[in-house]
Parts: C-alpha cells; sequence; structure tokens
C-alpha cells in the first residue's frame, strides 16, 4: 500500500488541497492520500482555529473522494510536530510506504519545522508547486540541503518506493486558492 501524507489545518479547506491530492495520487501512483488535519500548527497561532471536529467534517466534504481520507490521527496519537506523527505512522503500519506531500510554499519554510531533515530521512517527500512559489521553494535552505536527493519528475511514480531521503518536485497544479486568502476573504466586511 502506497499512502500519501498531506499535513496541515485545512482551515479552510479547498479545491487546491483536492485537487493537489488528486495530483499526487496520479503522478506517484499512490493508493490513498489522508489528509492529516491537524489540532493546531506549532508555528501559527491558533486562537482563531475553528475546532477540529469542524475542520475535519469541511476537509470531508471538500475532498469528496473515496482515495482521500481527512483524518484526525495526529490528535488520536498524541503528536503535536510532524516528525513524532510520521514516526509514529511508519512504526504502527511498517507495511505501508508512505510519501510527505507538502506545497512549495512549505518547501520554503520547511527548514523551520522542527526535525525537518529527520522527516526527510523517513519517508520521501513529494513537493507540489504553487503559484508564486517555485523559485523561494527551490532556493530554500531545506531545499539546498537535500538536494542531492532529488529525483528527477519523470521518476516520480517511483518515489513510494525509494529509501528516503528522496525527494520530487511536482509540477502541474497552479492553483491560486490558499487557506490565508479564504479566511482574509471571509473576514472583510460587506
Amino acid at each position: 500500500m502506497r499512502i500519501g501524507l498531506y499535513g496541515g489545518s485545512f482551515n479552510p479547506p479547498h479545491a487546491a488541497h483536492r485537487a493537489a491530492s488528486l495530483l499526487a495520487l496520479k503522478r506517484l501512483g499512490l493508493d490513498q492520500v489522508w489528509w492529516l488535519v491537524t489540532p493546531g500548527n506549532p508555528l501559527k497561532d491558533n486562537g482563531a482555529l475553528p475546532s477540529l471536529t469542524a475542520r475535519l467534517e469541511a476537509a470531508r466534504e471538500v475532498a469528496h473522494h473515496p482515495r482521500l481520507v481527512p483524518t484526525g490521527l495526529e490528535a488520536g496519537l498524541g503528536t503535536r510536530y510532524s516528525f513524532d506523527t510520521v514516526a509514529a505512522l511508519t512504526r504502527r503500519f511498517p507495511e505501508v510506504r508512505f510519501v510527505w506531500l507538502m506545497g512549495a510554499d512549505n518547501l520554503a519554510t520547511f527548514h523551520r519545522w522542527q526535525r525537518w531533515r529527520d522527516i526527510a530521512s523517513l519517508v520521501p517527500i513529494a513537493v507540489i508547486d504553487r503559484p508564486g512559489c517555485t523559485f523561494p521553494s527551490m532556493t530554500s535552505p531545506a531545499a539546498t540541503a537535500l538536494a542531492r536527493w532529488r529525483r528527477a519528475e519523470e521518476d516520480a511514480p517511483c518515489l513510494a518506493g525509494a529509501a528516503a531521503p528522496a525527494w520530487v518536485f511536482l509540477h502541474g497544479l497552479k492553483s491560486p486558492l490558499s487557506s490565508t486568502q479564504l479566511r482574509a476573504a471571509a473576514a472583510r466586511p460587506g
């Protein structure tokens, strides 16, 4: 079984999350993509974050696909950081080939994540391009540090079977949607 792990606040979930997941399913040959709806992002202010239950319900409505599985696994596992979640899942499901999925905007700040190098050593990573993020992500400290393990995009179907560290940058999705923009639009009066 090959499963993509797509973590985030999903505040709110939107069509670009779904499109990125469907792209990963197809290009990486995955069986499923698990949306890891986090109880709270350690790098963000979570004061106004809607409940996990509300975000999971919204994520299920947006995912609307049998192979896209929104889950509150991190709350169940009691993990707060992505490394701890990935480590727990790889221990619990040793037969599953996991791939960490992230948008290019996250690669640009990946070096700020707790134990980011260890995440890269545990599971292969697929980075999905986003408008305006290609250059900042590809020149980021994490991309530079992981450059020797980057695979060619045409090798994406083999990524789930690759030993970590290994990563690929996937082009093709150019949705301008972002949760930050959607929250800002919803907060505007009128």
